[in-house]
């Protein structure tokens, strides 16, 4: 079976500063030596966690997802995080998963962080996004919808996983962070898949400070990459073999609940 490398970019964001996080970015990624088939950036990775999308959100168009389609091209990888996107006169917390093709796949999220307003700021996403690479595939989640499990259990047939990796990316806080590690690690162990959050570091422009903690689980739970505190880009390996293993030594996903996420189309 093929293993997939996938690389995590742990950052430090220039608060509501596109050009200066896409020059950043551009230097961290150049300096990415391993092969790499996905290369993942943080939540809001060319602004911050900005609550002021009316200033700079943008278009689908815009110079942010343009730098996606040509790093995605030059690198020869699948490049993916999230930017605030203005549509049809509304704002999202978009997840954007660009392909080296120029194709590419949008995942609103859907669970909107209440304690800062970015319910009153951002609409939400109806629908999931399952997307596929050399035979994998992988649901992409954005920050706070990891506190919601059923946004993310995997919706089984026969005991057939309907995916193989769970992808969070993060503006995550640190007096907050032993959350987010727990429930990676959970999420990994009740859906039996790879779990990968990328988060960023530094202070934002409230103040609010980023300790990272990125983190890779396998589908037992156990840990496989992570780093605090400093800046990095590292390149992991997961193996489809190790995955389908697990699986079948240890059939849970076959015992699941019989159920359906409602989303609208």
């Amino acid at each position: 079976m093929n293993n997939i490398n996938i690389t995590l970019i742990q950052s430090i964001l220039t608060w509501q500063n596109t050009p200066a996080n896409l020059a950043h970015f551009t230097k961290q990624i150049a300096a990415i030596e391993e092969t790499t088939h996905i290369i993942i950036l943080p939540e809001m990775f060319n602004t911050g966690f900005t609550m002021q999308p009316e200033l700079y959100a943008e278009t689908m168009d815009g110079s942010t997802i343009q730098w996606m389609k040509s790093t995605a091209a030059a690198k020869r990888a699948i490049v993916c995080g999230s930017i605030a996107i203005k549509e049809d006169g509304k704002y999202y917390n978009r997840l954007v998963w660009m392909q080296p093709d120029g194709s590419f796949g949008v995942y609103d999220k859907r669970h909107l962080f209440g304690y800062a307003h970015e319910d009153t700021h951002y609409t939400a996403g109806k629908k999931r996004l399952i997307a596929a690479a050399g035979g994998w595939k992988f649901n992409l989640q954005i920050c706070y919808d990891l506190r919601f499990p059923v946004w993310a259990r995997q919706q089984t047939a026969d005991g057939a996983a309907e995916y193989d990796v769970l992808i969070y990316v993060a503006n995550w806080p640190q007096k907050r962070i032993d959350a987010w590690s727990q429930l990676l690690k959970a999420r990994a162990i009740e859906n039996q898949c790879y779990v990968i959050g990328v988060n960023r570091v530094g202070t934002d422009g409230n103040g609010i400070y980023h300790n990272g903690a990125s983190a890779v689980y396998d589908a037992m739970g156990n840990p496989l990459l992570y780093s605090e505190e400093d800046e990095i880009h590292k390149t992991i390996t997961l193996n489809k073999s190790h995955l389908q293993e697990s699986r079948e030594k240890f059939p849970f996903l076959k015992d699941a609940d019989d159920f359906k996420i409602v989303q609208e189309y």
